[in-house]
């Protein structure tokens, strides 16, 4: 997406090599530009305790429960990231693969992913109102399924040129269905004790996507 922006985009993409976590993006430039890390510090804190702690977090939680809920806040790993310094723009990308049995896979994981992120929304939003923070989520059947129509208004937002975006769509297609290739390959290795099994894989239906 990065490579296929407008040239005179302003929108950065910000984690192009790894995933950052919320501690890491602070230690920038121009995340601080946004607002300071103690402002947004202390906006998470009054919203991470309205979250319930998970179980497998209990333990952390009983260690140290006065720092549990900022530490927690600090860890977040969005998948992506996206800001626009000039127009005071950022948006939180996060990728999700759903099962696609179901017709409404779309809105269900696209809540899931809200609901992921939604403390990192809302602390930036209480912590830079001048700011506009959008959660922009790419969900992707496991069987290839995508809805264009989401999948290029997105595009259109992150300022992707309008010529590019048939190609980025059989990419990010194309990407799925070898990952869910591997899986079914290394799921039917475990079964048959180790063969080497061939499959004819959702790949092949990419020319007709």
């Amino acid at each position: 997406m990065h490579a296929a922006q407008n040239p005179e985009s302003k929108l950065k993409f910000v984690t192009l090599d790894k995933e950052s976590n919320m501690t890491t993006l602070w230690q920038r430039e121009e995340f601080l530009r946004i607002c300071s890390k103690e402002e947004l510090a202390e906006k998470a804190q009054d919203i991470e305790v309205t979250l319930p702690v998970k179980k497998s977090q209990e333990s952390r939680y009983n260690l140290d429960p006065e720092s549990f809920f900022v530490n927690h806040f600090w860890g977040r790993r969005p998948d992506g990231v996206a800001i626009n310094v000039a127009l005071q723009i950022g948006y939180i990308l996060e990728f999700k693969l759903s099962t696609d049995r179901d017709e409404g896979f779309l809105e269900v994981k696209d809540a899931e992913a809200i609901e992921q992120h939604k403390s990192i929304i809302s602390a930036l939003e209480a912590a830079a109102p001048e700011w506009k923070f959008e959660q922009m989520n790419f969900v992707v059947g496991n069987c290839g399924s995508v809805v264009e129509s989401d999948f290029y208004t997105k595009l259109k937002k992150l300022d992707v040129q309008e010529g590019k975006n048939d190609k980025l769509f059989v990419d990010h297609v194309t990407q799925v269905c070898k990952a869910h290739n591997r899986v079914i390959v290394s799921f039917l290795q475990q079964v048959q004790g180790g063969t080497s099994p061939t499959t004819k894989g959702s790949i092949e239906n990419i020319g007709h996507v």
